[in-house]
């Protein structure tokens, strides 16, 4: 009898003392900022950006975004800063250096580390995003502040050039 209640206190010992398979299924990638270009002389046409190459200050340029053309990019921010600053070059007309366009654009914002779950840990949102373009290509953009990015399922700035 001894042995048959110390074996059934084992086995539930041994299935309690077991933890349940934690899988990360929400996704909680730290948002990247997606930009859309859009012409300048129609605002709701989409435009491709021809000859872009992407680089974020003192970094080497982002591999996706090496003389591409596109209308549409997901850049990073950098977590652990309160600004990241891009350079966008692009060149409309062909491929010769002398014809490169480079305009950079400032990314202020307060960064925010959110629980998901145990098995998922944290993921950073970006609350009291603010934007500024300086020289080249870029006219405008909109908008010019967002509350928070807390995903990427869409876009968050709008670039006419």
């Amino acid at each position: 009898m001894k042995k048959i209640i110390l074996l059934a206190l084992f086995t539930i010992f041994v299935f309690y003392g077991c933890e349940k398979d934690d899988f990360c299924i929400k996704n909680p990638v730290t948002p990247n900022l997606v930009l859309r270009f859009y012409d300048d002389a129609d605002r709701t046409s989409l435009k491709t950006a021809q000859q872009l190459s992407v680089w974020a200050e003192n970094k080497d340029t982002i591999v996706t975004y090496t003389s591409t053309n596109t209308d549409s990019i997901a850049i990073p921010l950098n977590s652990a800063a309160n600004t990241t600053t891009y350079y966008f070059k692009t060149n409309a007309t062909d491929t010769s250096i002398s014809n490169n366009e480079v305009s950079s654009f400032v990314i202020n914002y307060i960064p925010k580390e959110e629980y998901v779950s145990r098995s998922c840990g944290f993921k950073i949102i970006f609350e009291n995003v603010s934007f500024s373009a300086q020289n080249g290509w870029i006219k405008d953009f909109s908008p010019a502040t967002l509350t928070t990015i807390n995903n990427q399922n869409a876009a968050h700035v709008q670039i006419f050039h």
